[in-house]
């Protein structure tokens, strides 16, 4: 077993590593999987629900009205982490916070599940609020059991982005498939299911972070008060070097909109494309080698994660024996979905691939990059703040660019066409690359230039610029259907890959400036 060499906070038991890093990490690990399992298997399915026939179970909206809903709803899921934040700052702590936003958005993918209207409505604001209180909070933990090994941050933040993205693999899979081949409303529910379970897990398993988290009334020890008031003392620093590293943070989040404003995308106007533009009908030789793709697709991530959870079982068992029962009875479902899924498509003639199938190639390649990013960022090559930012906008836009290339053959205002399944692939790839640079490394650069006492609320403040992102993302994504018609679809996909390289660009020139406001933080 490691032994660390770093002092990270919470109890004795979070000194035992995996991975090189604290046990508690992977605690956080597994309830932020579960919560992105809801989260993107939800998202995988709202625009295609709404965009489909009612003959299809679906509400026949038009692609305007549900790219509308689903960037409001993801911009509001992106803006009440600020609210959440200041609550758990000043009444609840950050582990109540969490606990109680997965209970209320366990509620959310309830309600989801009713087929009317107002179960919907009601669903997303559940949705809305349950995520304000869980989302900055999860961070800001992880933040407190670092707040003595900074230099392992951003190793830290990308193991956890691995967990977040585990848990979207599996969502878009599993509600995607249920939802499309089952019903709509199986789906939303089956999401429901693992927030629940990812909140019993966390609940039963909090005790591993010591008082890290804490509602401020709760951390009254002296010695716990003192250590506090030094490690703020450390971190405060003259009014005008904080001032300056605040800019760089009003900095990285303007570029961070560009970002989310393309990225985003992918649950709107790219399944859109997958749906209606791309060939997803499979016979014959071209349907074996899917299947056979896709079971290694799904089955080896899957392995990867259950080993890292027989890991965490070896540590944490004997003293969280409840938090691992619910653990591992949420991996006995999640594999024997897998396996029915895999055996229903070997048995069929031929397969369609599901339209939101193509949205877990984003988390099957953070899986399989992000080990090697978290490496790069803790070795002599990595690169400052502005350059992977810069670095992560230029290959998003090049993804985009693929995309604006496999789309050349179809006509001006062409509701439907039938082009290669590979530029979707490539497209996913490099968004995902460019993903890595940046989204992580953000969230990492927010915990080292803000001080302690902010933290909560400034990741909520962080949040708000991904949700701009994500409401732009929606308002543009919902112009394809007039941009292709008075242009055409390359031209819609190439506004998408110019505007993020031009971004980066622009980013990495500011390197030397922004180098200075942040006045030492590497």
């Amino acid at each position: 077993m490691e032994v660390t060499k770093f002092k990270f906070e919470g109890s004795e038991m979070n000194q035992k590593l995996l991975m090189g890093h604290p046990s508690g990490l992977f605690v956080l690990f597994f309830t932020e999987m579960w919560e992105r399992f809801s989260y993107y298997g939800m998202r995988a399915l709202l625009v295609l629900f709404l965009t489909s026939a009612l003959i299809d179970g679906g509400w026949a909206w038009s692609r305007e009205d549900a790219l509308g809903l689903y960037g409001t709803y993801t911009m509001l899921v992106y803006f009440s982490p600020i609210l959440g934040g200041f609550i758990a700052d000043k009444y609840l702590g950050y582990r109540m916070a969490v606990a109680i936003g997965a209970l209320i958005m366990t509620l959310g993918h309830a309600s989801m599940a009713l087929d009317t209207p107002w179960s919907l409505y009601l669903g997303i604001a559940f949705l809305v609020a349950g995520n304000g209180l869980f989302k900055p909070n999860i961070t800001s933990i992880i933040n407190g059991v670092y707040l003595n090994a900074q230099d392992k941050k951003d190793g830290a933040f990308t193991i956890f982005y691995m967990g977040v993205n585990a848990g979207a693999f599996l969502g878009i899979m599993l509600c995607g498939y249920i939802g499309e081949t089952i019903g709509w409303h199986w789906g939303f529910g089956l999401a429901g299911i693992f927030m629940f379970l990812g909140m019993l897990q966390f609940w039963f398993a909090q005790g591993i972070f010591g008082n890290v988290g804490l509602a401020p009334s709760k951390t009254t020890d002296l010695s716990d008060a003192v250590e506090n008031i030094t490690n703020q003392t450390k971190e405060e620093v003259p009014t005008k070097v904080q001032r300056d590293r605040y800019i760089v943070v009003g900095i990285l989040a303007i570029f961070t909109i560009f970002f989310w404003a393309a990225f985003e995308q992918a649950g709107g106007s790219m399944t859109i494309f997958a749906k209606d533009y791309t060939n997803r009908v499979l016979e014959g030789s071209s349907a074996f080698i899917f299947r056979l793709s896709n079971t290694l697709l799904t089955v080896v991530p899957l392995m990867i994660i259950t080993y890292v959870l027989l890991k965490l079982f070896r540590i944490t068992f004997k003293k969280y024996a409840l938090s691992n029962a619910f653990l591992g009875f949420s991996f006995l479902i999640i594999w024997g979905i897998v396996l029915w899924m895999l055996y229903t498509q070997f048995n069929e003639e031929s397969t369609e691939i599901p339209a939101s199938w193509f949205g877990i190639l984003n988390s099957f390649y953070i899986i399989a990059f992000a080990p090697l990013f978290s490496k790069i960022w803790e070795s002599k090559f990595n690169p400052p703040a502005t350059v992977k930012f810069g670095i992560g906008l230029i290959l998003l836009g090049l993804g985009f660019g693929i995309l604006a290339y496999g789309s050349t053959n179809i006509l001006p205002g062409a509701k439907t066409a039938s082009v290669s399944i590979v530029w979707l692939i490539l497209a996913y790839l490099f968004h995902t690359l460019g993903e890595l640079s940046l989204s992580p490394v953000g969230l990492s650069y927010v915990s080292k230039l803000v001080p302690a006492t902010k933290i909560g609320m400034m990741f909520g403040l962080w949040y708000i610029a991904i949700g701009l992102g994500n409401k732009a993302a929606g308002s543009m994504g919902g112009m394809i259907d007039s941009i292709t018609a008075e242009y055409s679809m390359t031209t819609f996909f190439l506004i998408f890959t110019l505007v993020p390289i031009i971004a980066g660009l622009i980013v990495i020139g500011l390197t030397p400036f922004v180098k200075k406001l942040m006045h030492g933080v590497r």
